[in-house]
């Protein structure tokens, strides 16, 4: 059963990776890429251990324990989506629970794929370098190593119980929506961490840091077990058992209590999606005109996507720091570093633009309905593309509204290149639209490598240009007039979409 999960976790990247790119580009994503991590990220850190080797310090405590905790929460956030996964995706557990097998069995052999699957995803970024860094000489290296598996297992045990916990509380509808947002949420809180002097300002961020870097060295930070994950790392060996033994405690715990109620629990998110559907009975009045109709569904159909509020969520995410560095630089008069957060601004704009036009042009369940109806097809696709448009435009109110009044050129510029930015994205996915289901979004099939690199190349024209026009030079131009250059080169009529869409799905 566990060589059965990993087979299906397996097939599950490799499906995201694309089976249908060349071998060798296969190959270099298995197997270059971990030696370029591993050479980049090994070589460094060992040189970094021979310079300044870790010793038992309160402060070099207190940063180990915050380290470890980080990629803690990071892990809880695919462990928490592997877990939904479990109960709402699979649709497997009635088979398993009704077979001869002990279900406290299947539990385990489910937990554990988790954790194995977890622990790999991480392996593949940072095994190497560890692996490295212990055959230099350091026994950190194999200390990382362990550390890393033992997160993965308390990881597995804590997603599974805040998925049954979220389940237990918001019912079975609600479930899956909500514990995608708090993985975004858990998955992004390095970031935010990291941008806590954008957030709460220069001064108080760092008079922050300082008095926690002096109460940690005047040992005024002794808090019992803090300085066990650094001993860990160190090599002593009470330390990692009471590392491991509770890692594996909390798999254990969430088995024992989740064992009794799992199978009512994966029964009930199972039939969540047909009793919603029956529950919304009834008719309602119809939008005037076709485009306003399906503006109206693409916008429903939205908000109603949890991949999709997951994926937009952690884009927001990255943007809200940014946009709240630009308000504040406006506001003190920072003339030389607005104009990197405008360009940045406008860069994230287009991402998130590109996901929402892509899941409503080319996700579109019923491409056949559509193409049938009394209605022109241009019209259509505009009620899509306003679709894509406007929660983009709603995100960003919020940033740009209040830097026009504080900073009008510099509001302006921001304004106009994310503007610029939402719509050549949207439209690179409409001229290159890919025909796929809306459940598949996490491993959609990519357009052609040209344009993938020309939406990239564009992106970083408009905010270099974004930033130039906020500075105030006229230079601006040269990268404006090389983005529009490269998007009129991407443009196809109706005819060629039409006629690519029907050998893409022929």
């Amino acid at each position: 059963m566990l060589r059965h999960e990993l087979r299906v976790g397996w097939r599950r990247m490799d499906r995201r990776g694309g089976r249908e790119r060349a071998l060798w580009l296969r190959l270099i994503f298995l197997f270059g890429l971990p030696i370029v991590v591993t050479l980049a990220l090994g070589l460094p850190l060992a040189a970094i251990l021979d310079r300044a080797p870790l010793t038992l310090r309160p402060d070099t405590a207190a940063f180990a324990a915050a380290g470890l905790f980080a990629l803690f929460t990071i892990m809880l956030s695919q462990t928490l989506s592997l877990a939904v996964d479990a109960l709402y995706q699979r649709g497997d557990l009635d088979l398993l629970f009704s077979s001869p097998l002990d279900p406290r069995r299947i539990l385990t052999i489910r937990f554990l794929a988790v954790a194995v699957d977890c622990a790999m995803t991480f392996g593949y970024f940072l095994g190497g370098p560890l692996l490295l860094v212990a055959v230099l000489g350091h026994v950190e290296g194999v200390t990382g190593l362990a550390a890393l598996a033992a997160l993965s297992l308390a990881a597995s045990g804590t997603g599974f119980l805040l998925a049954t916990a979220l389940l237990r509380v918001l019912g079975p509808k609600r479930t899956r929506t909500a514990a995608q947002i708090m993985a975004a949420l858990l998955g992004s809180a390095v970031f935010l961490a990291t941008q806590i002097r954008t957030l709460v300002g220069h001064e108080r961020a760092e008079s922050f840091t300082l008095l926690a870097a002096r109460l940690a060295r005047e040992g005024r930070l002794d808090i019992p077990g803090l300085d066990w994950p650094l001993r860990a790392l160190l090599g002593e060996p009470l330390p990692m058992l009471g590392i491991t033994a509770a890692s594996a405690a909390v798999l254990w715990l969430a088995i024992v209590v989740l064992g009794p109620r799992f199978a009512d629990d994966a029964a009930a998110a199972a039939g969540a999606g047909a009793s919603q559907r029956r529950a919304r009975g009834g008719l309602t009045a119809f939008a005037h005109g076709a485009f306003q109709t399906t503006l109206r569904k693409e916008l429903r159909l939205l908000a109603r996507d949890p991949g999709l509020i997951t994926q937009v969520l952690v884009r927001v995410l990255y943007m809200a720091p940014v946009g709240l560095l630009l308000i504040r630089q406006a506001g003190e008069g920072d003339g030389l570093l607005m104009p990197g957060s405008a360009a940045a601004l406008s860069f994230v704009s287009g991402q998130i633009a590109a996901s929402l036009t892509w899941i409503t042009v080319s996700a579109e369940d019923a491409p056949d309905l559509l193409a049938s109806a009394p209605t022109p097809i241009a019209t259509l696709r505009r009620a899509k593309l306003a679709a894509a448009v406007l929660p983009t435009a709603a995100m960003l109110a919020p940033f740009l509204l209040p830097l026009i009044a504080i900073a009008p050129r510099v509001g302006l510029a921001a304004t106009v290149g994310c503007l610029a930015a939402a719509a050549a994205a949207s439209l690179i996915n409409v001229w290159w639209q890919q025909p796929q289901r809306r459940s598949e979004y996490r491993s959609r099939r990519r357009a052609a490598w040209f344009v993938t690199v020309a939406e990239v190349a564009i992106g970083i024209s408009i905010a270099l240009a974004t930033g130039l026009f906020a500075a105030g030079m006229i230079w601006g131009l040269i990268p404006a007039a090389i983005a529009g250059v490269i998007f009129l080169s991407l443009r196809r009529s109706d005819a060629r979409i039409a006629e690519a869409l029907a050998a893409a799905t022929g």
